[in-house]
Formats: structure tokens, sequence, C-alpha cells
């Protein structure tokens, strides 16, 4: 897939990745619209791009719905869909309070998992509909899980259920699309420097990048940008989750 001129949506954009990815994809000639609950952020990073920036909560269908109206109106229907949308907070099933709240474990699940099927629904719905490019491919959806699905850690069972889901959704996805010229891929990211983790004790930053085998640092949003157009361009990429942790694999805390 060519990037260039292609409409493109990006979730969790107002910051980390999902800032990054659209920033990486506007530069190399996608036209972007930006979502994100967070109005004043996602408009900046919009204004930076020349983009769309639209403020949408992922888990309601009908906020998802009107985004991608907006974005279809503003671009034209996208063949580019990347979720980034995400949260991450840390709570033990049995705490010293009694166990986990269920809404808590909810609130988790309809952000990461149902969010971004949300979004790959309908935007795969706008892709089905267009013409096919000439290898036959319509469009490319990626979605976001973590090494938290394969190694979570101690008070992650919310998000380690979340983006497990996330990774049992790809392949299955991928099959059920496949007859649209459609791919799905997902990326499964490890320690990135996000402002979750910079904002941080710099001692604790540097006793987590210290885990990472190599290299030795926290990963760069920009290279999970460079990773997902690396996933658009390459036609053979389909129905998998790639790891991209620098060969971590988590401790129990």
């Amino acid at each position: 897939m060519n990037i260039q001129g292609l409409s493109a949506i990006v979730t969790g954009g107002a910051s980390g990745m999902g800032a990054a990815t659209a920033r990486h994809l506007a530069g190399l000639g996608a036209k972007v619209t930006v979502l994100d609950v967070n109005e004043d952020a996602v408009l900046k990073t919009a204004h930076e791009i020349g983009g769309l920036g639209l403020v949408c909560d992922v888990t309601d269908g009908a906020s998802a719905e009107r985004a991608l109206d907006q974005a279809r109106s503003a671009h034209g229907p996208a063949r580019i869909a990347v979720n980034c949308a995400g949260i991450a907070p840390a709570q033990r099933i049995v705490g010293r309070d009694g166990p986990m709240p269920l809404e808590s474990f909810r609130t988790v699940i309809e952000v990461n998992l149902i969010g971004s099927f949300n979004i790959l629904r309908l935007a795969a719905a706008d892709m089905a509909k267009l013409e096919p490019l000439e290898s036959g491919e319509r469009g490319v959806i990626v979605n976001t899980a973590s090494v938290a699905a394969y190694e979570g850690q101690i008070g992650q069972a919310a998000y380690a259920a979340s983006k497990g889901g996330i990774v049992a959704l790809t392949i299955c996805a991928a099959r059920d699309l496949a007859r649209n010229g459609i791919r799905v891929m997902t990326v499964a990211p490890g320690l990135i420097g996000t402002p979750m983790l910079l904002n941080m004790p710099q001692e604790v930053q540097d006793s987590l990048a210290a885990t990472v085998p190599f290299p030795k640092r926290f990963g760069k949003p920009e290279e999970y940008a460079r990773l997902v157009q690396h996933i658009l361009e390459n036609e053979m990429l389909n129905g998998d989750v790639i790891r991209l942790d620098g060969a971590i694999r988590m401790a129990p805390q």
C-alpha cells in the first residue's frame, strides 16, 4: 500500500504512540484524522500535522460513528485505521480492601478491547465499500496489544485480559475480512517511552529500562510509528502480532 494521499484514522492520537503515528503518517502524505477523548490535546496534535482532530469515545458506538462520518466527509473513507487508544490502571484481583470492583475490570475491557473492536468494525465497513487498489487490497487495520497479553504482571489482570483479547481477535478478524481485501495486524509493545512511563521518577525509569535485554532503554513512540508504516506497506503482513519489545519478557512484578 502506498500511503501517500490515503485517508487514515488514528485513535488515542493525542499523545504517545498515537500522536507519533499520526505525525508519521501525515509526514508520509496521508490525510489523518486523530481521535481522542482529550479535546485540547487532540486538537493540538491535529493542528501540528495539518489533520482533523475529533473528540471520540471509542467505547460508545454513536460517538465512533459520528467521528468516522466526520472523517469521511473531510478526507474520504479511510483505507488506514490504527487503534492506539487505551488505559492501563493497575489493581490486584484481591487487595487490602477486598476484591477488585467489577466496574474497574469492565472499564478497562470497554476501552482497550471493545473500543478497538468498535473502530475496527466501523472502519472495515467503510473499507469494504471502496474500490480495490491494484493488488486487490482495500485497507489495513492495525491494533495495539501489549506484551502484557503474554506476561501479565501482578496487578494487570484487567489490562492483560484486554490486550489478550486483541491478540486473539487478530487472526479471526484477518480471516473474516480477507474476502474484502482488508488486512488486520497487531503490534504488542513492551516498555515504550510514553508519558505514563516518562512521568515516573528517574530511578524507576532506569530500573525498568535495565530489564530490557537489548537495547537497554525504553522503546520510542516513533519506533512504533515506523513499524506501522512497514505493516501498511508490506502486503504479506496479515493476521499476526509483532512484539516491539527489545526481547523483554515481563517478570511477575
